[in-house]
């Protein structure tokens, strides 16, 4: 999974707020209960999402993240902690700072920043150029913000977690629930299948059932054989059902690989979906998926017998079959009716689903990367990738891709987590051609025709000042005439 340090603030504001308000998009609270349920969470104490301290919000504050939210089609792009108008700006470098930084820059690019903070406020103070001199922090980050970086010289046991599950399995009671309207969860899970198919490798192997359910209607919203449980064939199935259904406001599932894997969790947080895993050895917890796969066991593949010739294709078309046309469409004892029929007439809190591209940018895993200044490369599982020479500036740089795909690859801007423009890996063998491209302007920077700074830097002729007016010969014995 992705550690919490490549997540940006205005991510992990985002996901925070999400977490707080989502449950109430999930299962909107009836008419004239608002006002009553913001004011119990204005009440509860919450983790800071970055120091994490004990806080709490008020009223108004929930009030307006709930219609922020409600209002959006993305919730977590709604919530995401706002940029500061004068973020980009340095109010404290004015323009003949500004020039001096650039032109020392020029004639000293080995230099430090802390070095470069010096010389230059041995400047100002000779010059009276400006006031007051910025702090080395201000420097460092405008001397970053342009692209003036230093450079080089030329020159399966028994575990603690079951046994907790066993223990709260004896002294927890066990209830049956069910969420208010359809689409506010789903239920998700894989099952092994009791029968073998013949693959085209010449070996017999157990296909995989994932099938996504919504937990009011128990409608299925698809189901597809694989023979792997990984986070690839999980993205492949859930994608088709976001397609097929909308999206949800919640999803259930275990705490299989695939299910808390970085691309799907992301992918989720993306989509304004609220993960619901359940606790660890409590497969209980998703009752309704264990109570289809009898009715799976039962019928379809009992009818399936007899087929000496099971592939997977075949497999999968007998499944949607029976799926669409016996078990969405035949009367469930636990709500009296079929499932379709309850999909069609309950209350929806659904939206719309994105397209296949869309939905293949959301899951992702978005990692940091430091850039190589050298060839203008970063690492990505091993390969390197070219970036583009306008963001050659910037040091360290967000990207999105799946593990399974890395020809899927995006720069991320991490101030608004939109996808600036796919990379691609480094082709050595076009590059030996020795054409190269022009770097492009970077816009930030001003441009400054100075000539390049020459003779003793200001901080070294001040000490040397200081130390003629000590009235002391050198320190040292000179050695022949020189």
């Amino acid at each position: 999974m992705t550690k919490e340090k490549n997540k940006t603030r205005q991510i992990k504001w985002s996901e925070f707020r999400f977490a707080i308000i989502g449950p109430l998009l999930a299962s909107p609270p009836k008419k004239g209960e608002l006002k009553q349920a913001l004011e119990i969470l204005s009440k509860k104490l919450w983790n800071h999402p970055t120091t994490g301290e004990i806080v709490t919000f008020s009223f108004v504050t929930l009030q307006r993240w709930y219609y922020q939210a409600k209002k959006s089609n993305q919730p977590v792009n709604s919530l995401i902690y706002k940029k500061r108008s004068d973020a980009d700006t340095f109010p404290a470098i004015t323009k003949s700072l500004s020039e001096i930084i650039f032109d020392q820059y020029k004639a000293h690019p080995s230099w430090s920043y802390q070095l470069h903070h010096d010389n230059v406020q041995v400047v100002i103070k000779k010059d009276k150029i400006i006031d007051s001199m910025p702090s080395y922090n201000t420097i460092r980050r405008y001397m970053k913000f342009h692209g003036l970086t230093k450079q080089r010289n030329p020159k399966k046991y028994k575990t603690i977690a079951a046994e907790l599950a066993a223990e709260r399995f004896e002294n927890r009671e066990v209830r049956s629930y069910e969420v208010e309207y359809v689409n506010a969860l789903w239920h998700l899970d894989f099952h092994h299948g009791s029968i073998k198919i013949l693959d085209s490798a010449g070996e017999w192997r157990k296909p995989l059932l994932l099938c996504i359910l919504d937990d009011h209607s128990r409608l299925v919203c698809h189901a597809q054989w694989y023979f792997d449980e990984t986070a690839e064939t999980l993205v492949h199935g859930v994608m088709q059902a976001l397609q097929k259904r909308g999206l949800p406001r919640a999803l259930m599932s275990d705490n299989g690989p695939a299910m808390i894997s970085a691309e799907f969790t992301e992918g989720l947080s993306r989509l304004s979906i609220v993960h619901e895993p359940t606790l660890p050895y409590s497969p209980y917890q998703n009752g309704k998926q264990e109570v289809l796969w009898g009715q799976v066991e039962g019928r379809l593949l009992a009818m399936l017998e007899g087929e000496s010739e099971l592939t997977l294709k075949l497999l999968n078309d007998a499944t949607i079959a029976w799926v669409e046309f016996e078990y969405q469409r035949k009367v469930h004892k636990e709500i009296s009716c079929t499932p379709l029929e309850r999909y069609l007439n309950s209350k929806n809190v659904t939206r719309d689903s994105l397209g296949t591209q869309e939905l293949r940018e959301c899951f992702c895993i978005q990692v940091k990367r430091k850039q190589r200044k050298s060839d203008g490369t970063i690492s990505i599982e091993g390969k390197r990738f070219e970036i583009p020479s306008r963001y050659r500036h910037i040091e360290n740089l967000s990207v999105r891709y799946p593990r399974w795909d890395l020809g899927f690859v995006f720069l991320v801007d991490e101030n608004n987590n939109t996808l600036l423009e796919r990379i691609y890996p480094q082709d050595k063998a076009q590059n030996a051609n020795a054409q190269r491209r022009l770097k492009e302007p970077l816009k930030q920077a001003p441009k400054i025709d100075s000539p390049q700074q020459s003779g003793i830097a200001p901080l070294l002729k001040e000490l040397m000042e200081e130390y003629a007016q000590t009235g002391f010969p050198p320190a040292y014995i000179p050695k022949g005439d020189k």
